[in-house]
């Protein structure tokens, strides 16, 4: 366990120097503050393919499918810029790819056996820029589908994801660094999602202020001690609040896994293949 949580905070330190340009587009994705109640909460891949194979309702599987393109818009849109398309045509051009998975019901061919929304959604994308010309012209900004509005915050912070990822593109090929996009992309949410639930039990002031104990800084981190005292908190008090938030915020990054695999056993083997994603030279 130690070892996981290890790499877990490893994770969030790595993909948290995205914060700058993720900060504005996390808030705009309501799939990342969604409570219990929330009913694709752990389930959201998994109801995509059970209306695939007429085993659930295809419009409870679209609002799942809405919901998981919001939070994965940006390295889908980095993607096709990667491939040439100019800012306002990769912008088209995304939008259009997910009218174009909802109209054609396109969810409904994925291969269980591939078992991630990530692979899929590639796959899928890259058929669709091989026949992008034809689609564009009727699919413009989502077409005749309200599915998806076009969000300036979340359009300008995938921009500045794509403008720091660029630079790899060519070393490590345009595969690789859509993983790396995902993989901040899915670090974001977890944090976002973790910040929520302080929030809703109104300990805002305490997440952050502990938060760096997750994310790092470029400064050395604060010792228990001086920060327990800024507090009014004993250091034993301190260290229990931290070692709950890291507690929780592996909690919540395997929620937000849990929403883009098949089944819990898929857990793990994402989370630990991200982490080489990031960790890659």
């Amino acid at each position: 366990m130690e070892a996981v949580l290890h790499e877990i905070v490893i994770f969030a330190r790595l993909a948290f120097s995205m914060r700058s340009c993720y900060t504005a587009y996390v808030k705009t994705l309501p799939g990342t503050t969604r409570d219990q109640s929330d009913p694709f909460a752990s389930t959201h891949w998994s109801v995509i393919l059970a209306a695939g194979r007429n085993q659930a309702s295809p419009e409870i599987a679209q609002a799942a499918l809405a919901e998981l393109c919001e939070t994965y818009w940006a390295p889908l849109y980095g993607f096709v810029r990667s491939r040439g398309h100019a800012i306002h045509d990769a912008q088209d051009l995304t939008q259009s790819f997910f009218a174009y998975l909802i109209e054609h019901k396109i969810y409904a061919r994925a291969d269980r056996e591939k078992g991630k929304f990530r692979s899929f959604l590639l796959a899928s994308l890259k058929n669709f820029l091989g026949h992008a010309y034809d689609r564009e012209q009727t699919l413009k900004r989502g077409g005749s589908l309200d599915f998806l509005p076009l969000d300036d915050a979340r359009a300008e912070a995938a921009e500045s994801l794509f403008q720091t990822r660029a630079g790899f593109a060519d070393a490590l090929g345009e595969d690789l660094v859509f993983e790396r996009s995902w993989a901040d992309a899915l670090v974001a949410a977890g944090l976002e999602r973790l910040s929520a639930t302080y929030r809703s039990e109104g300990k805002e002031k305490l997440f952050e202020e502990l938060k760096i104990y997750l994310t790092g800084s470029s400064d050395p981190l604060p010792a228990y001690e001086e920060l327990a005292a800024r507090l009014g908190l004993v250091a034993s008090t301190l260290r229990s609040h931290v070692t709950r938030l890291r507690a929780r915020y592996r909690d919540a990054l395997r929620t937000e896994v849990r929403r883009t695999v098949e089944n819990d056993a898929q857990v793990d083997d994402e989370l630990h293949e991200l982490l080489r994603v990031l960790t890659r030279n």
